[in-house]
């Protein structure tokens, strides 16, 4: 059975049309939930068919920048799966089984496709939501510059994500000055991400860009795509995937929805 894809208007559009346009970005985000395997299995196919138009480079949400050298480790052939994990410190900056996303390790290992950390200390993040970027030392930044600010409707989609306007949340819009805490923190990993994918970039001129990140990440214009472009990197895709039984994303939500069979359960 064909995938089944829908663009940003919520119509129709071929498997191949979208692959190939893909392939022609700069950088293409993948969403995920984060304990979904069948967002993994996907994740991992699009990667296979984009690595058959040209190079790519995989950037991840589960390492931080700092582990490069290990994940350069792991394609090389350098490391067992357990030495992998182990020297990554999976358990600690990440948590998630790591069964889930072993298909797509183990493809950029067969393929040789370099693979980066996108994420940053959890303490920067935390640090910026309570002070802002002027509370932080230039030194303790990691190497980013202050998030450019998120577009209204991004704002919106994080408010309505994180529980709308509960009457016990002291924010009660997207555009109450008490929700600013809580965006300044999410445009932390937002501009991370995109930071790491420039820098990816940067490295490898000829690649592609994948990016494996939550999907909360790249949402109605905002989060890493719009980082990306505030940074200099225009062109960029967010496609995610929804399973059968799921809520379809709102149009315009991102480049392009893949509808999924829904997995039988596991065991």
């Amino acid at each position: 059975m064909q995938a089944k894809w829908r663009d940003a208007s919520g119509a129709a559009i071929s498997h191949a049309a979208i692959m190939a346009r893909a392939a022609r970005a700069d950088a293409v985000l993948l969403g995920e939930r984060h304990d979904r395997p069948d967002h993994h299995l996907w994740q991992a196919y699009v990667v296979a068919g984009l690595a058959a138009h040209r190079p790519v480079v995989v950037g991840f949400e589960m390492f931080p920048a700092r582990l490069n050298a290990v994940l350069a480790e792991w394609v090389n052939g350098e490391l067992d799966e357990a030495a992998f994990l182990e020297k990554a410190e999976w358990g600690t900056v990440w948590g998630f089984d790591a069964d889930l996303y072993m298909p797509i390790f183990r493809l950029c290992r067969a393929l040789g496709l370099p693979m980066a950390g996108l994420n940053v200390p959890r303490a920067l993040v935390r640090a910026v939501g309570e002070s802002g970027w002027d509370g932080i030392e230039p030194a303790d930044r990691a190497g980013l510059t202050p998030a450019a600010p998120s577009p209204m409707a991004y704002r919106q989609f994080i408010f309505d994500l994180t529980g709308g306007g509960r009457p016990d949340r002291k924010a009660q819009s997207a555009a109450d000055p008490a929700f600013d805490r809580f965006i300044r923190a999410q445009e932390v990993w937002d501009r991370a991400f995109a930071t790491h994918i420039v820098q990816a970039k940067a490295d490898h001129p000829d690649a592609l860009v994948v990016g494996i990140i939550g999907m909360g990440h790249l949402q109605f214009g905002g989060g890493v795509g719009f980082q990306l472009g505030t940074l200099g990197l225009q062109d960029s895709l967010a496609l995610l995937p929804v399973a059968e039984g799921d809520a379809m994303p709102a149009p315009g939500a991102a480049d392009g929805v893949c509808l999924l069979p829904r997995l039988p359960p596991q065991g």
